[in-house]
């Protein structure tokens, strides 16, 4: 088996965000506010996939300029690309490439496709996915090091927990940003 080490962003690109944010369409109103809570530099893994896509675009055009004006990095989940994107998640494609990882299996694959960085989850229990089993912190971090790429914890994480949690590069969220 080959395995690629992770790939590199073009020149310009920032550096990895340690505090990100997902999006997703039960955020309704409150994307705004998570957007304008996210810090500097952080990063936006765009997903809104039930959007028809005219509105998935038109969407994605006022999210990029609010990234842009703030410093923040803007990832495209799904298969329709998108202006100015900044790489992609759970797929190949240009730019930074990140992947979920939710087993060893999944990490073995992110490492495979040479993801620069890996959204390990769910750690704790999360308000988005009620009753889904949890990997905790420690197994997460097993996974997140089989995926040989920075790993971010995502799942019931905000500051307090990501303080306490040793072992990840940073932090995906979607309800720590809009509380």
């Amino acid at each position: 088996m080959v395995t690629r080490q992770p790939r590199r962003p073009r020149a310009g690109m920032p550096r990895l965000p340690t505090r990100w944010l997902m999006t997703d369409e039960r955020m309704g109103k409150d994307l705004w506010r998570a957007l304008l809570r996210l810090p500097r530099g952080g990063g936006v893994v765009f997903r809104h996939y039930t959007l028809p896509a005219d509105e998935r675009r038109r969407l994605f055009a006022r999210i990029r300029r609010i990234t842009r004006s703030r410093g923040l990095m803007l990832i495209r989940a799904g298969t329709m690309r998108m202006a100015g994107e900044q790489g992609v998640h759970a797929q190949r494609g240009g730019g930074w490439v990140t992947w979920p990882v939710h087993s060893i299996a999944e990490a073995r694959q992110a490492r495979r496709v040479g993801a620069v960085a890996v959204f390990v989850s769910p750690v704790f229990a999360t308000r988005s996915h009620p009753g889904a089993s949890t990997l905790g912190a420690r197994r997460a971090r097993l996974i997140g090091a089989v995926a040989g790429a920075p790993p971010i914890a995502l799942g019931g994480i905000d500051e307090v927990h990501f303080a306490r949690l040793a072992g990840f590069q940073g932090y995906a969220a979607i309800d720590a940003w809009m509380a």
